[in-house]
């Protein structure tokens, strides 16, 4: 292992050897990723994580703090559970609920066959056989229940003894998924209770409702036909969820469900610019406090309950060119969240609830950040084709001289719905611009904070109106004379590498240079290979043998990058996740062999072990520096 990590060392070396005065990759792989646990059980104290990566060893490794929410110095504790309350011991201290792993059905060759004890084979004759990085293997996430003596778990039982379905929610489903009622008669839980091809096509999950005195269980959203999620009770007994209206459209307007007695009502309907992402109760059960995209931002809301049919009431808290990306829990008057901008990776904050003011609580990083210059970043609005204000970040070098022309990168989000980053450990554009790039990135058509139909126009036009608004924004923002328009470049992933294969097509000129990540290619082989269906049923508007569904048949026929190679003279690099079973390896290989074959100078970088991401160390220093050795090449 030391001669291992000495090779690395030793060839990594000169990577290392940037000025330490502006951000680099190395930079970037060692900051700590602050992640916020919870209010200390005395109400005093915000207790945290810090994870930081050891590229030595490609792997991270993790810690526990807790900060005096005044301001003070942190502490490391070992023991988290000591100061905050474990939420999945009941409140009367009787239970657990925890979950794991069942093994419930057939699926590999050795479970058919079990003398054949060196078969790697799978089985199946049914749908949803992988999943997001995962191949099926006959396990389900299911909630158990236990009673606590001495702190020992003792007589264990399954939720949902049986039953083929998940609670977690597979892939990224955690224990916010479960929740104990505040009298510890109940517990609620998120389930999907469809199985095969009908899990594959729907996003209809529920809240279930489990009685522990009579072990009976009762679906709560029952005609509730999308997602209902991270079910939460207050103090006082009354629930409140996320929920989406319709299934199969995993990005639709998502807001804040509480049930009164056997009422249901949407405190956040009447707010179309409003997609919440996430909430917490208030101490005393009145309110709820809620994150929310709006206009490039990203901010801390609150909404008031009513009497007995009530009305909601909701105010911004915060406000200014950053985002708050988690609510950490109530100290009293102030909110503990966890806050980012275009400089800076998350930390904690507590925000004054009544007017709004913050002030750091964590500072993780600081030292670091003191090291290196900043960038400016500016919020823009650009006019589209169809005379919308477009929001738009603008992102300059650190050391940026208006007088100078700088080489400018189009940035194209992902999604195809979504929020556009404020701080990735990926697409992060204070690295980008410390190269000495001028970033772009648009809140193009799908992008949330906009308004409902802003978001939603996107699904069935991903080739049309959203073309324009990338146009639109890198048109408006090369009129400035310090942007050099020979050295213009478009990068992105997923959809956002979709749009670059789009725009590879399209952009008559403009660019000199792409790099397209994980992106979608041939709309047909995505579909017929992809897991999740629902997501192309809805947004590519159906199956492509239907000759029937207009909607389908424009987007195979005039949204699908692979039809317009014969288009295509700039140089592009392609990277593919071998482990992406959302957009799988056939999408990139076959870009790359496209581009090759047209005689375009082209790069394929290929990551046998990454998932849609790039989340391994080593792996993600090879990709930045790849992507910057490839636009130092092609934008010279």
């Amino acid at each position: 292992m030391k001669n291992i990590i000495a090779v690395f060392c030793l060839f990594t070396l000169p990577l290392f050897s940037f000025s330490q005065n502006k951000m680099t990759p190395e930079f970037l792989w060692k900051l700590g990723r602050v992640s916020g646990i919870g209010i200390s059980k005395d109400g005093k104290s915000a207790v945290y994580s810090v994870s930081t990566p050891n590229v030595a060893e490609n792997k991270s490794t993790s810690e526990t703090f807790v900060v005096p929410v005044t301001g003070g110095s942190a502490v490391q504790t070992f023991n988290k559970d000591s100061v905050v309350r474990n939420k999945n011991i009941s409140p009367n201290g009787k239970y657990i609920i925890y979950d794991k792993e069942v093994k419930l059905l057939n699926v590999t060759g050795k479970d058919f066959y079990p003398e054949l004890t060196k078969s790697n084979a799978y089985i199946f004759d049914n749908l949803a056989y992988r999943h997001w990085d995962t191949w099926s293997d006959g396990t389900f996430n299911h909630v158990f229940i236990a009673a606590l003596v001495n702190g020992k778990k003792e007589n264990e039982k399954d939720l949902m003894p049986g039953e083929p379905f998940d609670s977690p929610q597979k892939p990224f489903g955690g224990d916010e998924d479960y929740n104990w009622s505040p009298d510890s008669k109940y517990v609620v839980y998120v389930a999907k209770k469809k199985y095969g091809k009908e899990y594959a096509l729907s996003t209809n999950t529920d809240i279930y409702r489990y009685d522990i005195e009579t072990g009976k269980t009762i679906n709560l959203t029952q005609g509730m036909m999308g997602y209902d999620v991270s079910p939460a009770y207050n103090k006082q007994g009354t629930l409140a969820w996320l929920s989406m209206k319709r299934e199969g459209f995993e990005a639709d307007k998502q807001d804040i469900v509480v049930m009164f007695g056997n009422n249901k009502i949407n405190l956040t309907a009447n707010r179309d610019d409003l997609q919440v992402e996430g909430f917490k109760w208030s101490d005393d059960g009145k309110k709820i406090y809620f994150v929310a995209p709006i206009k490039a931002t990203s901010h801390l809301f609150e909404v008031t309950l009513g009497s007995a049919n009530p009305t909601s009431t909701i105010r911004q808290i915060t406000k200014g060119e950053f985002g708050v990306s988690d609510i950490v829990g109530q100290s009293g008057n102030a909110i503990v969240v966890t806050k980012v901008d275009m400089n800076h990776a998350p930390e904690l904050y507590t925000v004054d609830i009544s007017r709004g003011d913050m002030k750091q609580l964590s500072h993780v990083n600081d030292n670091l950040y003191n090291t290196i210059g900043v960038s400016r970043s500016e919020r823009r609005f650009v006019k589209t084709t169809d005379n919308q204000q477009m929001p738009t970040w603008v992102i300059y070098p650190p050391d940026f001289d208006p007088n100078k022309k700088y080489p400018t990168l189009l940035f194209c989000l992902g999604g195809p719905q979504g929020t556009t980053p404020f701080y990735s450990f990926r697409w992060n554009f204070q690295l980008m611009a410390a190269q000495g790039y001028i970033v772009v990135a648009p809140d193009r058509r799908g992008v949330f904070g906009n308004g409902t139909k802003w978001a939603q126009d996107i699904s069935k036009d991903w080739g049309g109106q959203v073309m324009k608004d990338y146009l639109s924004a890198i048109d408006e923002i090369s009129k400035e004379k310090f942007v050099d328009k020979d050295r213009r470049g478009c990068v992105g992933a997923s959809y956002g590498g979709y749009s670059v294969f789009m725009l590879e097509a399209l952009h008559d000129g403009r660019f000199k240079t792409f790099i397209s990540h994980d992106g979608v290619f041939d709309l047909k082989s995505m579909s017929g290979t992809t897991e999740e269906l629902w997501f192309t049923n809805w947004d590519i508007g159906g199956n492509y043998w239907d000759k029937k569904n207009k909607a389908a048949q424009k987007s195979f026929e005039k949204y699908s990058p692979g039809n317009f190679v014969d288009k295509w003279n700039t140089p592009i690099m392609i990277v593919q996740g071998g482990k992406d079973y959302r957009v799988p390896i056939e999408q990139g290989l076959q870009a790359f062999q496209a581009a090759q074959l047209r005689g375009i100078k082209s790069k394929l970088l290929y990551l046998p072990d990454e998932n849609h991401w790039v989340l391994n160390a080593q792996n993600a220093l090879v990709w930045q520096h790849e992507f910057f050795k490839w636009l130092d090449e092609t934008l010279k």
